[in-house]
C-alpha cells in the first residue's frame, strides 16, 4: 500500500528535519516509502489530504524547542480540522523529549524521545514494512493515560556516520560540528538532551558537507555548536589545532569565493575561550567581522549559581580581546535568572553599559523555564519596569538587540503550562 511521512517543515525544526532528511535519503522508494516537506499550513495540508486519499499509511511530523510548543500544537489542531482522519502525528526535538506526556496530551498520537537520526529510520523501515510503530525504539504513546516507550533512541555515536543535511533534496544548512555540551548550564536544553560530552564531527566530514554547500552554488558556510572554540576538545581546554584542521579544510573545500563564518549565529563562544592566540587563528581563516559570546549576566552570584563556569571579569577580557582583533563582540545576556535580585540586575545593566562603551553590542534575552533544565521550576523570567526603559533607551542607540520582550511572554506561558 506505500507510506509517506510528512515534515512540518517550518521553524522552528528545520534544521532538525535537513539532517533527518539527510538520513532517510538511501530509503525512500515509491510506492513503498516517500519523504515530502512541507514549507507553509496550506501546503501541510495539501499534502497529508494527498497522501490519506490515496490510501498511503500517513505520518506528520512535527520537531520543536519548547518556545514553540504551543505553536506547533495549534498547527496540529488546525491540520485536524483540515483533515480530521487517516493520518497519525508525530512530535520529536527537545521538548516532546522533556515533557512527553504534556506533548501526547496536547494531541500528537506519538513522540519520538532523545536523539532522532536512528529512530527515524528505523520508523520508516517500519513504515516500509507495513509493521506497527509500537516496537520501534525511541517512540512513546499514551496508553491509559500513562507513557509507554521503548526508551530513547539510540544516540549518534559518531556524527559522522550521518548527513550534515539533505542535499539530495538541496535542504542545506548550518553544519553541526559539535553535540552535547560539559558546562551543563541550568537554563539550557542541549546538554541534557544530547549529554554532558562532546561529540565532534570530523574535520574531513565537516570539509565534505562544506563542499556540498559549495558545489550547490551556495556562497556561506556556518556552523552549529554550543561552544565553537571546543571544536575537538574532550574538555575545557581549547584544542586550537583542531579548530585550525577544521577551518582549514573548509576553506579549501569552499575556495576564496567561499564564505566562512565561525563563532557567529547559530553558534557562539565562550568567554574564556577568547585569547589572543584563539583570534589570530578565526583571523587568518574566517569572514565574519563579528563574535557572538555568552555573557548571560553581570552578577558573579548569579552566574555561579547557574553554573557559567566564569566569571564577570572573563567577559570583559573577552570583549576586550575581541575588539583588538577587529572583531565586533555580540554579547548574549538573560534577564530574569532564577534567583535574580535587584543589586544582580543592576549589576548586568552597568556590565552591558561598560561593553557597549567599548564596542560591544548586548543580544538581550529573557529567561525561560525550560522543561528538561534545572531551572525548569523556576519562576518565569521577567523584565520589571525600570529595567524595561533603560533596555529600551540602548536599543534606541543602536547598543542592544534581541526578542527579550516576546521572550518574557514566552517564559510566562511556559510557567503557566507547568503549573496547569
Amino acid at each position: 500500500m506505500g507510506a509517506r511521512l510528512i515534515f512540518s517543515y517550518r521553524s522552528p525544526g528545520r534544521y532538525a528535519f535537513n539532517v533527518l532528511a539527510g538520513a532517510l535519503e538511501d530509503l525512500e522508494q515509491p510506492g513503498v516509502f516517500e519523504l515530502r516537506l512541507a514549507r507553509t499550513s496550506r501546503e501541510l495540508a495539501h499534502e497529508t489530504r494527498s497522501s490519506v486519499e490515496l490510501g498511503l499509511t500517513t505520518v506528520v511530523a512535527w520537531s520543536f524547542y519548547s518556545p514553540s510548543f504551543a505553536e506547533c500544537a495549534e498547527e496540529l489542531h488546525n491540520l485536524r480540522d483540515r483533515v480530521p482522519n487517516g493520518w497519525s502525528a508525530l512530535a520529536g526535538g527537545v521538548h516532546a523529549t522533556a515533557e512527553p506526556l504534556a506533548t501526547l496530551r496536547a494531541g500528537f498520537e506519538r513522540v519520538a524521545l532523545g536523539e532522532g537520526e536512528h529512530s527515524v529510520r528505523a520508523l520508516a523501515l517500519a513504515l516500509s514494512d507495513g509493521r506497527s510503530l509500537d516496537a520501534v525504539r525511541g517512540l512513546g504513546r499514551l496508553v491509559d493515560g500513562a507513557l509507554v516507550s521503548s526508551g530513547r533512541g539510540e544516540p549518534v555515536g559518531e556524527l559522522d556516520t550521518f548527513p550534515a543535511f539533505a542535499s539530495r533534496r538541496r535542504r542545506f544548512g548550518a553544519i553541526e560540528i559539535t553535540r552535547g555540551c560539559i558546562y551543563a548550564c541550568k537554563f539550557c536544553q542541549t546538554p541534557f538532551l544530547a549529554k554532558a560530552r562532546f561529540r565532534h564531527r570530523s574535520p574531513a566530514n565537516v570539509a565534505h558537507w562544506a563542499g556540498e554547500i559549495a558545489r550547490a552554488g551556495l556562497r556561506d558556510v556556518r556552523f552549529i555548536s554550543p561552544t565553537s572554540l571546543s571544536y575537538g576538545s574532550r574538555d575545557e581546554t581549547p584544542n586550537l589545532t583542531s579548530v585550525e584542521e577544521l577551518l582549514c579544510g573548509v576553506r579549501s573545500a569552499i575556495g576564496r569565493n567561499g564564505r566562512l563564518f565561525f563563532g557567529t549565529f547559530p553558534s557562539e563562544v565562550r568567554p574564556e575561550h577568547v585569547t589572543h592566540e584563539a583570534l589570530t587563528l578565526l583571523k587568518r581563516h574566517v569572514d565574519n567581522d563579528n563574535l557572538v559570546i555568552g555573557g548571560q549576566s553581570g552578577s558573579e552570584r548569579v552566574l555561579r549559581s547557574s553554573h557559567r563556569g566564569h566569571g564577570v571579569e572573563v567577559i570583559e577580557r573577552a570583549v576586550r580581546i575581541a575588539l583588538e582583533h577587529g572583531f565586533r563582540p555580540n554579547v548574549d545576556f538573560l534577564l530574569g535568572l532564577p534567583g535574580e535580585e535587584p543589586s544582580d540586575v543592576e549589576a548586568t545593566l552597568t556590565l552591558i553599559g561598560r561593553l557597549t562603551e567599548l564596542g560591544a553590542k548586548a543580544h538581550a534575552h529573557t529567561f525561560m523555564p525550560l522543561p528538561g533544565t534545572p531551572f525548569r521550576a523556576a519562576p518565569a523570567g521577567g523584565v520589571a519596569q525600570s529595567t524595561r526603559a533603560r533596555l529600551e533607551t540602548l536599543e534606541g542607540a543602536g547598543r542592544l538587540f534581541g526578542q527579550w520582550r516576546r521572550q518574557e511572554q514566552i517564559a510566562a506561558r511556559l510557567g503557566r503550562e507547568r503549573a496547569s
